[in-house]
Order: C-alpha cells, then structure tokens, then sequence
C-alpha cells in the first residue's frame, strides 16, 4: 500500500470529488397533481363498461390524500384535476359525431363543479369525523351538478358506477345520494385506516376516536348495504306480465339516420311482424304488450297516415298494445313522445318527454352559440318543448311508467312514474347516435340502479342496442347485441309496494347537502377562532 505525504502548508493534490448532484425541488410538486389525476382516472375505470365498482375506494382515497390540509387554491386546483381525470374520458361519447368542442366545453363546466368539491373537502379535512362530512360534501356537489346550468347533468354520479358493487342494495334505501355517500365514505374511510396506521408507526400512537371514525366511516356503509338486501325482492305483488322489447335497428349510426326515418320505423314494424310469426308458430309466448324504443317513428303518425298505416299493421300482426317512441308536432310545438297504440282502438294514450337534453333537443343560448360557430345551429335546427306530466300507460291490466332515455339520469323524472302508479319502467332509448361507445353501457347501469332503487322491473328498449329487461334486484336476465336487430320476450313481475327511497324522494339528498353546510361551516368557524387567537 502506497501512502502520499503532503507537507504542511502545501496544497492537497488528491483530484478533487465530484460536486453533488443538483436538487429537484420542483419533483415532489408533481406527485399530488399527478395524484390526483390519476384517481380521478381510477374512479373512471370504476364505472360501465368495467366492473370494477370497486376502485371507487382507493379513487376516492387518492383524493382525500391529496386533499387533506390544503389551502383553498391548491385545493380548486387539485379538485379540477381529479374533476378531469374522471370527467374526460367518461364524456367523451359526446363528442362521437359533434367533434371534441362540446365535449371538451362540457367536461370543462362540470369539472368546476368538482373543483368546488375539493375546496370544500380540503376545508373539512381537519375536523373530527371529516370523512363524514367530506363525504356529503361530494353528494352536495353531484346534486348542484343535476340542476346546473340547463337544468343540470347528472351524468356520472357515483352510484351509476355501482350496479355490480356491493352498495346496490343501498339504493332502495335512500336512492342514488344514499347510494353514492356510502361509497364515497368508505373510499374517505380507507385513506383515513391508511393515514393513522403511518402515524401509529411513525409517533407510537394514535386517537382512539379518530381511530373509531376511521374504522366506521368503511364499516358502516358495508353493514348497511348487506342489511338493506331485505328491500330489495323479485316478488310478483300484482301477478306477472310477458313483455316484448323490439329492437329494429337502424340503417346506420350516426346523426345521419333520422334522414332515413322511414327506414327506421319499417325496422320495428319488420321486427315485431316477425315475432308475430314465431309466436303463432307457438315458439315465442304472446306478450301482454310490446314496448319499441325512443324515435322508432320519427315520422309524426298523427299527420302521416302512411306512417300510421305501418305502425297499426305491426299492432295488429302481434295482437297487442305497443308502446311507440315518435316525434311529433302539436300546436306549432314539437314532442319527443311516447304513444300508445292499440290494435284496435289506435293511439289512446301519450307521454312527453319532460327532461330534454340541451345541445341535443334544444339548444340553449342559441343566438351566441350560432355566433360563434353556425354548424351547431343547424344541428339543432328546431327545438323539443319539454312535457309537464308524468307518464304511465296502462298496458293490459298493467302501468307502464315511460323514462325516456336521457331522463333516466335524473332521480326526480324516475321516481315520478312510480309515485303515480306505475308497476313496471321502461327506458326507451335512442344511442345510435353515439356509435359503440360506453355511453350505452353507462346508460344501461342507471336503468340498473334504478330497478333497484324503486324495485321495479325495468325494460331497456334501443333502437341500435343494447336492449335488455332487468329485474328489481338489478340483474339483467336479457338483452341483444349491438346494431342488430332483434327482440326480447319475458314473464316479469309486477310490484307496487314502494321503497323507503321511492317514499323518502328527495329528503335524502337534503340531508346530505345539511350534513355538508354543517360540517363546511364548523371548519370556517373553527379557522377565524384560530386566526383571532394567533391576532391576540
């Protein structure tokens, strides 16, 4: 071994050490935005077509995490990215044939609202029971969604994301707010066990309390949903009904079918005249009634007799009631409607759709849209007027409560038909529109919650699928394929009995946004005492 002397006073000749590498301060600003963007995708990944209902949770998790301590302009922020993440790619079916300008515009408003959210749970964090009360505060903000701006949108809801969850039961209970709140709580709860385990390592201890809120906070929900699985039942209370659901097809997708309307409602009638065929060849049994979906006549039966003339042969051919989605024009004014056409008697009841959707059946602030680009106008050339009563139609000895597609997303339009009267939903729909995206999937799962929710069977009649019949425990027990045509025939239970959520309507919802005004105001509170203490 070799050892180098140097005298004092020299300078040391060793080479000298590489300098350290430079820090990156800006690196760990990254991992909450990133964070919370990614839950907001994990919670999209959550819902329809998947099944994985579960990542709700650790969505939800992430975003407490997030969250918790945040300033309230950190918070907006971080809200809007989870708003994004979850936002952006389950809209983005309503860009399939007007381009990603709407899409984007939409998805832009309704992020706010989530943006909002995150403030508001960032406030709360700090306070005993916070998940609690972070979780109304998420309620409280899908309820301002379903009402604003337009008359709302109410697409996306937590609880639309849970119909193979385990939570569904929940639903009957206090419906889609008490369904949504259990989920949210428990994702909330979660990161609650996660957060005091690290710091029962980290310092040796931890409040029992918190501890308690924790534990409860994904306990209760769970113990909850598997004790209201006693509301929910497939119980025939008023006899049964064979139902038929016709699925015509259309020529082909896109917004460029309503110009072969004609060709649309030749469709159904072919469709049902050959189930009128199997069953006088004994294969299929007769339905009580047949159901057809939204815009199978786009073509006015009441001024086209022709039209008439094709839906009264296909009453005829199969010997029953049907149910026709048309559009038709009354007084100057147009209607999205449902007719119910006898084979004997003709048309002899009719249902208008009452929740239109805007930018689709009219188009609001339609001077400053057409301003900004003319080709939105003209896709939206006359607008829909919106109906004023509920709809049930009485259908061989059985109510048939109309939900007109886009209507089934907003609980006060579903629960109507049954506070009414109704034994049995159906949800006519029209998603050719929107090609093969998830929309229908995402769709086809609130008619699933709602089954639930009111414990009615829910018939899901398309024009280009997915057609199904749903029981009132919210399994599918049929349904077609996509851009085919087809038919679906089933012996359903009627029921009239309503769920404490069809009895409660909208109390608890009311409940939750007090629960969340309460638990926003105590944390504001609890900050201006903090502040005038540290002032004195």
């Amino acid at each position: 071994m070799t050892v180098t002397a140097t005298s004092v006073g020299q300078p040391d000749q060793r080479e000298p050490q590489a300098a350290p590498a430079p820090r990156r301060p800006w690196l760990p600003r990254l991992v909450p935005p990133a964070a919370a963007a990614l839950s907001g995708v994990l919670l999209y990944v959550s819902f329809p077509p998947r099944t994985l209902w579960w990542l709700a949770l650790p969505a939800f998790a992430g975003f407490g995490w997030v969250l918790r301590g945040r300033g309230w302009k950190a918070a907006l922020g971080l809200g809007y990215l989870f708003g994004l993440g979850f936002l952006l790619p389950l809209l983005v079916w309503t860009g399939v044939e007007v381009g990603p300008g709407p899409w984007l515009a939409l998805v832009a408003i309704e992020a706010m609202f989530v943006a909002l959210v995150g403030v508001g749970v960032a406030k709360v964090s700090k306070l005993p029971a916070w998940p609690v009360f972070a979780a109304a505060l998420w309620i409280a903000g899908e309820a301002a969604r379903a009402r604003f701006p337009f008359r709302g949108f109410p697409w996306g809801k937590i609880a639309f994301g849970q119909a193979d969850g385990v939570f569904l039961p929940l639903a009957a209970l206090g419906g889609t707010p008490v369904l949504g709140f259990a989920v949210v709580l428990s994702g909330f709860g979660l990161y609650e066990i996660v957060r005091l385990v690290l710091e029962r390592r980290r310092t040796g201890e931890v409040r029992r309390s918190a501890a308690a809120v924790a534990l409860l906070s994904v306990a209760v929900p769970v113990v909850g949903a598997v004790a209201a699985r006693s509301l929910v039942s497939d119980k025939a209370e008023d006899g049964t009904a064979t139902v038929a659901v016709i699925q015509g097809n259309v020529p082909r997708a896109g917004l460029e079918f309503n110009a072969q309307r004609r060709a649309v409602l030749d469709y159904h009638a072919r469709e049902t005249e050959r189930l009128a065929a199997e069953i006088k060849a004994g294969k299929v049994a007769r339905p009580d009634f047949v159901l057809w979906p939204e815009n199978s006549s786009d073509i006015d039966p009441f001024a086209n007799a022709d039209a008439a003339a094709v839906i009264d042969k296909a009453a005829k051919a199969i010997g029953a009631p049907i149910s026709v989605g048309g559009v038709v024009e009354r007084g100057g004014k147009l209607y999205n409607e449902q007719i119910l056409w006898d084979p004997v008697k003709g048309p002899t009841q009719t249902y208008d759709k009452r929740q239109i959707q805007p930018f689709g059946e009219y188009l609001p602030l339609r001077s400053l849209i057409g301003a900004i680009n003319s080709d939105w106008t003209s896709m939206v050339s006359q607008d829909f007027s919106r109906g004023t009563k509920p709809g049930v139609f009485d259908m061989d000895n059985a109510k048939v409560g109309l939900v007109t597609c886009y209507e089934a997303a907003f609980d006060w339009a579903v629960r109507s038909e049954v506070t009414d009267g109704a034994q049995l939903i159906s949800v006519p729909s029209n998603n050719a529109t929107f090609d093969r995206s998830e929309m229908t999937y995402q769709q086809l799962a609130m008619s699933r919650i709602r089954a639930v929710e009111h414990s009615r069977t829910v018939t899901v009649p398309v024009t280009s699928g997915v057609s199904a019949i749903i029981m009132p425990d919210g399994r599918i027990t049929q349904k077609t394929g996509m851009f085919v045509a087809d038919s679906l025939v089933q012996k359903v239970p009627l029921r009239s009995s309503e769920t404490p959520a069809t009895r409660l309507g909208i109390l608890p919802e009311i409940a939750l946004v007090l629960v969340a005004a309460g638990g926003l105001g105590w944390a504001i509170g609890a900050g201006l005492r903090t502040r005038r203490s540290a002032r004195a």
